[in-house]
């Protein structure tokens, strides 16, 4: 047969079309790499988008400061009508609770996500939970089952961030069924480690002499002559470091009470800092790039991240997944509420010390000021927060008034669940930059929603312009909506005990 050119003419076709259409070739396009901004440039990054010129200076804590904050009541109440969370929108009153559930609710949902904390993308990966290691301890004198948890967020879509959720769950060894339990922001891990005692003791000293006779013989003789020492020793029982109230850890309280806790760690989630803006789970589901005006800030991320841990706690048979609380001081207490009002699973919430952003109202003038969260803390913020602290802009200029809704309204979305709003002194350090007065108003105008939907609110009948703040460890706590401010700091640890007895009352279990 004669010879056939016609493979080898093919063959050389095929190399000139590859090589003229590259772009054919089945090759993926790398991923551009996370951006990586400071602070100061990712908030300018934000102001550019939105078009604002010039933020207002946040003010001092320092009274003494030229800028301090306004601590003059008759100065407090500038812009005194908040937002009524039982009219809609279109100025119709909410009569009923089917008005509230299908008209007002999701208005503002709404408002929320998109002016003040952001909006949780449609497209965020799964969490894959894995047990990593299981601890039997004891809390007190209450014994225990620790379980460290890692919740592996899917980054296939962008390798270049990892997420990874840490927490730890701590249940009664005991228990005859399923236990309520309280989801606390904070360092993840086991809380008291079962060590080695006695004879395990005893056995690891001689392997660990033996190993070091044997890589320095010389060691033999030093042994000898200290033969009472050892490498490893047992820890002596230490007293636990009480509250301020002179009461038990509150891990030590909610086991003893026959709760089980959660300790997660809003780090593993976001990170508290503007320049973490593009890492993290918000880093993660932008590819590694800025936000944008209506995503998600870390105070979304923070409860979104809680509400992951939830996810989990319904697979695992200690729980009762239908009495799961969350809990944060702070900044995290303004992350638990966040996290109350958007997730309706989540069935009790213990606010403590939140301030603005929290169950604080935005328009007050007293202390914090909206200033200083679109100045500072912005990144806890959707984009779009930072056009209310605006003094030029292509819009002009906004103050907090502008802001179509306020913190009674963030309490409001947490009914009618156990929600409960607490305080310290200023006189021990939670101080009065956290405006005290404005988030007994805020609640105090929030318990009409309580009502409306048939729980009990705080029991004030007045006005929220002229309802008094009960005196200091005077809690209001025959509602579903509670306020205590106890005598304690920066803390909610003094009100750990009236929070386990009145959630108990509510949910049918004994008293502890």
């Amino acid at each position: 047969m004669p010879f056939s050119p016609r493979p080898a003419v093919a063959y050389t076709c095929l190399v000139f079309l590859l090589g003229a259409f590259p772009s054919t070739i089945a090759q993926t396009p790398q991923a551009p790499a996370p951006v990586t901004f400071s602070a100061d440039q990712d908030r300018q990054n934000m102001m550019d988008q939105l078009g604002i010129k010039t933020l207002r200076p946040g003010y001092s804590g320092n009274e003494k400061a030229p800028n301090h904050a306004n601590y003059d009541e008759s100065k407090a109440d500038p812009f005194p009508n908040i937002p009524d969370p039982l009219v809609l929108n279109n100025g119709q009153k909410v009569t009923t609770a089917e008005m509230w559930w299908k008209l007002r609710r999701p208005e503002l949902v709404e408002m929320f996500s998109k002016y003040v904390y952001g909006r949780v993308p449609q497209n965020v990966p799964k969490v894959s939970w894995t047990v990593k290691t299981v601890d039997h301890e004891m809390i007190g004198f209450t014994p225990v089952i620790a379980k460290d948890l890692l919740g592996e967020v899917d980054n296939s879509e962008y390798p270049a961030i990892n997420v990874k959720i840490h927490m730890t769950l701590v249940t009664p060894a005991n228990a005859k069924g399923p236990v309520p339990v309280l989801i606390m922001f904070g360092r993840a891990g086991f809380p008291n480690p079962n060590e080695p005692r006695g004879e395990e003791v005893e056995r690891l000293n001689n392997a660990w002499k033996a190993l070091m006779v044997q890589q320095d013989p010389s060691l033999k003789e030093v042994f000898s002559r200290h033969p009472a020492w050892d490498p490893v020793r047992e820890t002596p029982f230490q007293f636990p470091q009480l509250n301020e109230d002179g009461d038990l850890p509150n891990t030590w309280q909610l086991a003893a009470a026959g709760w089980g806790f959660v300790l997660l760690d809003p780090a593993s989630v976001q990170a508290d800092d503007g320049a973490g803006i593009t890492r993290g789970i918000i880093g993660l589901v932008n590819k590694g790039q800025p936000r944008k005006p209506e995503d998600w800030g870390a105070l979304r991320a923070w409860a979104w991240g809680a509400g992951r841990g939830l996810d989990y706690l319904e697979t695992d048979q200690a729980v009762d997944s239908k009495h799961v609380g969350i809990d944060g001081v702070s900044r995290y207490g303004k992350a638990a509420l966040v996290t109350m009002a958007f997730d309706q699973r989540f069935s009790m919430v213990l606010v403590g010390s939140s301030g603005k952003g929290g169950a604080t109202l935005l328009r007050r003038n007293w202390g914090e000021a909206v200033e200083n969260l679109t100045g500072g803390e912005y990144y806890w913020m959707a984009g779009n927060f930072i056009r209310y602290g605006t003094s030029e802009g292509t819009f002009g200029s906004m103050n907090p008034s502008d802001i179509p809704v306020d913190a009674n309204e963030l309490i409001a979305l947490c009914a009618p669940r156990l929600t409960f709003i607490s305080y310290g002194i200023a006189e021990k350090g939670d101080a009065k930059w956290l405006d005290h007065q404005g988030s007994f108003m805020a609640t105090t105008d929030a318990s009409r929603v309580f009502t409306l939907l048939g729980a009990r609110g705080i029991g004030v009948d007045q006005d929220y312009r002229v309802a008094k703040m009960p005196p200091v460890n005077q809690g209001l706590l025959d509602g579903q909506l509670a306020w205590r401010q106890h005598d304690g700091g920066h803390t909610d640890a003094p009100n750990m005990k009236w929070f386990i007895e009145w959630v108990n009352k509510f949910i049918g279990r004994p008293p502890s």
